[in-house]
């Protein structure tokens, strides 16, 4: 029996989209890389759900900006995003790492993707006022395919 993999709504920083242009040559670069890539495949296949923000936008270098043309969704920062983002910034968050979780949030999103360990390792530490997950691309995908593929009889979208 076939299975398919759930149906993820993901927000991806601005360390995820400019990960491809990082120096290939370290493993760890890498492999997050071809992470990114095959996250960004499922979702130009309509498997998994994009969604994107102003935030990203903002810090988008301009190849980057067309490309968030296939997000799926978008998120504006309003005031509602600016009051989150300032509350997560009171708890240790870079100012525009706040407001991707603001906006993330916003979103609905089921887990931020980041390649940012100082981001990764804050959100961990606060994860219970967080309303997301927040993980690296590759971890997060290693445990996602490996949890597919150890439970072929279940779909995990049901």
């Amino acid at each position: 029996m076939q299975t398919t993999l759930k149906r993820w709504k993901i927000y991806l920083d601005n360390c995820c989209l400019s990960r491809p242009f990082d120096d290939q040559t370290q493993e760890r670069i890498r492999l997050e890389t071809e992470a990114i890539v095959w996250i960004m495949d499922h979702f130009y296949e309509g498997q998994w759900w994009w969604v994107s923000s102003e935030v990203v936008m903002f810090e988008a270098l301009p190849m980057g900006s067309r490309l968030l043309n296939y997000a799926h969704q978008f998120v504006s920062v309003s005031a509602v995003e600016t009051s989150r983002g300032k509350y997560l910034e009171s708890l240790g968050f870079e100012p525009f790492d706040a407001l991707h979780l603001a906006c993330a949030e916003s979103g609905n999103v089921d887990l931020l993707l980041t390649t940012d360990d100082r981001m990764l390792k804050k959100a961990k530490n606060i994860s219970p006022q967080l309303r997301l997950r927040v993980e690296n691309p590759l971890t997060w995908l290693q445990e996602v395919t490996e949890n597919e593929h150890t439970r072929p009889d279940r779909r995990a979208d049901s």
